[in-house]
């Protein structure tokens, strides 16, 4: 039977290298999609707990997600906060969500508070020396043709020379002060939220306690980094989930109405074949068995080829848009596995039964 089945393979090769490219494509765009959106929400992640802040406060009725709410209170309240027990550092923050080539949070900070939570680790130059001055991160410094310290960049529709370059892992890839992002999108002196610095991570409920104590913020959110990162799952990011469920069911019925055509293609060519092999004695099993292996080892050959290319678009993305986080993981390696397989497989059902029905009589006079 396995010579059999090389033998149909090798004998129609363009119809067997359109089913393992369909398949390697389907592979392709599960693992390219999951690791373009959940490699966003990781390095978010990962950025977020690198600010160094215990806690993070934000006015009521705005969004856990940085960079959406505007900046609708005053920095001022930063003063208040760090004057509260237990407190050591309080950063005021205006995060701005921006879209264009690529999206992307920019983060306005009031540098000495900021740095304050946690060292920034300088590559070269130094913090803002004027106004229209900004910090990146080394990995976007890496971008294009490379930046430099000095070099002028596009923020918000306006010049930034670039005074420093930092390490990445802190917040954003793009700071800019606090007081010049403020008057960019029209909010002086407001804020987005707070990064708080505890002596003590484990006073973190009485800070909120005294928090909701101080006239007029009562209604303030007061949440842990911890639990911040713990709502940055799919299920909890806008439009994330159904955005992954959707490209993943467009690349299985890919796989499977491209397997479903070659397969009953090569059922009603092989007509005259598959009869002589039930006048020879051939069972409806021996028939489907037949179909279905042919069938498994085009999903294999294709889902090895789809690895491959996926590993290869990791590296081709890696090296021209650094900023862009591209992991691929054993996880959804093995599920872009088992769903392209499962779905070339029930793509072939119906032609494997189809043929397995056919009379002997029927298919040795089929011209």
């Amino acid at each position: 039977m396995n010579k059999l089945i090389l033998g149909n393979l090798i004998y129609r090769p363009l119809r067997s290298l359109l089913s393992l490219t369909a398949v390697a494509i389907e592979v392709v765009m599960i693992l390219s999609v999951t690791a373009i959106m959940l490699g966003m929400l990781n390095n978010e992640k990962t950025r977020t707990s690198g600010i160094g802040a215990d806690l993070i406060v934000r006015p009521a009725s705005t969004s856990y997600l940085v960079g959406v709410s505007g900046a609708p209170v005053s920095a001022k309240v930063a003063d208040v906060l760090a004057r509260l027990p237990h407190v050591t550092v309080a950063a005021p923050v205006t995060v701005q969500l921006v879209t264009g080539k690529s999206i992307e949070d920019i983060y306005g900070i009031d540098y000495k508070s900021f740095n304050a939570l946690k060292p920034f680790v300088i590559v070269s130059g130094t913090p803002f020396q004027h106004p229209f001055d900004a910090l990146v991160d080394d990995i976007f410094a890496r971008t294009g043709k490379g930046y430099k310290v000095g070099d002028h960049i596009s923020i918000l529709n306006h010049q930034f020379r670039i005074s420093g370059i930092v390490e990445h892992g802190k917040g954003g890839r793009k700071f800019i002060p606090l007081d010049t992002m403020d008057q960019l999108i029209g909010s002086e002196g407001k804020a987005s939220l707070f990064y708080l610095k505890l002596d003590n991570p484990a006073n973190d409920n009485l800070v909120e306690q005294e928090i909701q104590r101080t006239p007029g913020m009562a209604g303030y959110q007061v949440q842990t980094i911890q639990d911040l990162l713990s709502q940055m799952t799919p299920s909890r990011m806008p439009g994330l989930e159904p955005a992954l469920r959707t490209v993943i069911g467009i690349a299985c019925i890919i796989g499977f109405l491209v397997i479903f055509q070659s397969m009953y293609l090569a059922v009603m060519e092989r007509t005259r074949e598959i009869g002589i092999l039930k006048a020879l004695g051939a069972s409806k099993t021996y028939i489907v068995s037949a179909i279905m292996r042919e069938t498994g080892l085009l999903a294999i050959g294709g889902i090895i080829v789809g690895i491959g290319l996926s590993f290869l678009a990791r590296a081709g993305v890696t090296a021209n848009f650094p900023t862009i986080a591209f992991p691929i993981t054993g996880y959804w390696v093995a599920w872009a596995t088992g769903l392209s397989l499962i779905s070339s497989l029930i793509g072939a059902v119906y032609p494997a039964f189809k043929a397995a029905r056919k009379d002997p009589i029927d298919a040795l006079a089929y011209e």
